[in-house]
């Protein structure tokens, strides 16, 4: 009997398995039918929409929101949250800034350093939910606040300016390609890497494990406490990045800047099929959801509709994403 009931529940894992993944190709085409409706619809609706300059802006736009969702994939994945992604990025901004301008580090190091201080933030994060087991929307969210009190002390409140190092600014406005600026190709190139790291390695496994069942998972033999802090500790490097990015586009570090970006980064994962369960997920979704992000609000701001309308359409938007996914985690 008992080896008749393990031969009996094989072929009922292996269609769970099969009818999650097509769930997923189902979401990620669903997706890219919606960017493609909204771009048409814009398109139809001004002349001005489907021009090179405004795509070029369009996915200059992405970039920076992009990077920020590629690292909340990995954690929403996991059934975690990072509400700190946004204000990470302002810190790492503002240490890199601070590395620059005032330490007098070479530009390369203080680039580097900006990076680590995204990193040492996601550190701290993925300890306090892995170690000290603290919600991640709390612990996230004390992050949150932590480093945007951190950006204004450090920064005396002002913003710090890189004019005398031009070259900062190449880094997301110089054009390796002509007429595409290179934090495109940044963001471009972090979201194939991104879509390697969660497909094709054990960081991705596990990130998958822990959302499907964390439980299962650490009884398997797996260190579900290191690879919950090497998780978050990836998504604050991408904040890093992302940080970077922004800096190098507005020549300067705000360090007003950064809250409410995560909330934008969580629409795009959600948007882009990622179910806030966790389990289930894409970088390829991700970055249609940034996509529709932008196009949904440059196409908003051509036909001047009022911001306030803009922010009102975007959240029934992430309304109807999150709703799709309760729909297909009942089917399933």
């Amino acid at each position: 009997m008992k080896g008749t009931t393990i031969v009996e529940k094989q072929p009922v894992q292996t269609r769970q398995k099969k009818a999650a993944a097509g769930s997923g190709a189902k979401q990620k085409i669903l997706a890219f039918a919606s960017l493609i409706v909204l771009i048409v619809v814009f398109t139809l609706s001004s002349s001005n929409f489907f021009v090179f300059d405004n795509l070029v802006g369009i996915m200059l736009s992405t970039a920076v929101i992009g990077v920020l969702a590629l690292g909340s994939t990995f954690v929403i994945i996991t059934g975690g949250i990072d509400l700190s992604v946004g204000t990470v990025m302002t810190f790492s901004s503002v240490m890199a800034g601070v590395i620059i301008n005032f330490w007098h580090v070479s530009l390369p190091l203080g680039v580097i350093g900006g990076i680590l201080a995204g990193a040492m933030c996601g550190l701290t994060s993925g300890l306090m939910v892995a170690k000290m087991k603290i919600p991640p929307f709390i612990a996230t969210l004390a992050m949150m606040m932590i480093t945007k009190g951190l950006s204004l002390v450090i920064s005396g409140t002002k913003p710090i300016y890189f004019n005398d190092y031009p070259s900062f600014a190449k880094i997301s406005m110089g054009k390796l390609i002509p007429g595409i600026p290179n934090a495109i190709l940044i963001f471009l190139g972090l979201g194939v890497i991104a879509s390697i790291i969660l497909t094709k390695t054990l960081i991705g496994r596990y990130t998958f494990a822990l959302g499907s069942n964390e439980e299962a998972t650490r009884l398997s033999g797996v260190n579900t406490v290191r690879w919950k802090i090497v998780i978050y500790t990836m998504t604050g490097v991408f904040s890093g990045i992302a940080g970077i990015l922004m800096a190098s586009r507005l020549n300067s570090a705000q360090p007003a800047l950064g809250s409410g970006y995560e909330l934008d980064a969580i629409a795009a994962v959600v948007i882009g099929g990622t179910s806030l369960s966790g389990g289930a997920g894409s970088i390829l979704g991700t970055v249609i959801g940034a996509l529709i992000m932008s196009v949904l609000t440059n196409g908003l701001r051509i036909l001047s509709v009022a911001p306030e309308w803009q922010t009102v359409i975007v959240g029934f938007v992430i309304i109807l994403a999150v709703y799709a996914d309760i729909l297909r985690r009942r089917k399933r």
